[in-house]
């Protein structure tokens, strides 16, 4: 396969992009961390799902640290691969844009694991709920 600029081209949209939309995620997540721990510090409020909770969210945030890291590698080799062929080392080229590709395959794999436990956060939530409405 030969490779050119506009091989290159096609993944400066989509990276910076999913970065953006990792990078809400990891705000949102972030956010709620903090209101977790407020309630603890402040209001010494314990949510009956706070265990379970809190072993999710240490899992999410691990996730998403790794699959903002594999797509800034994924950014940073596209950007490798325009350098390559700015200076004419097309085979380089093609290694480079091959590490991008994997790259991002890794980070979207990872931010389905991190989707996964975000639908199991919310089903701890939901179980809790039903509890509490059981005992009314």
């Amino acid at each position: 396969m030969n490779i050119d600029y506009t091989v290159a081209a096609l993944m400066f949209p989509a990276i910076p992009l999913m970065m953006t939309m990792y990078s809400n995620r990891f705000h949102t997540l972030s956010a709620l961390i903090r209101k977790i721990h407020d309630q603890y510090t402040f209001e010494k409020k314990i949510p009956p799902e706070w265990e379970n909770q809190l072993h999710v969210l240490n899992k999410r945030t691990n996730y998403l640290k790794y699959v903002m890291g594999f797509a800034a590698f994924g950014f940073l080799f596209n950007m490798g691969t325009v350098l390559m062929l700015y200076l004419g080392l097309f085979q380089t080229a093609r290694l480079i844009f091959a590490g991008c590709c994997i790259c991002m395959i890794i980070s979207i794999f990872l931010f389905m694991q991190e989707i996964r436990l975000s639908n199991q956060a919310l089903k701890y939530h939901l179980s809790d709920m039903d509890s509490m409405k059981k005992d009314l």
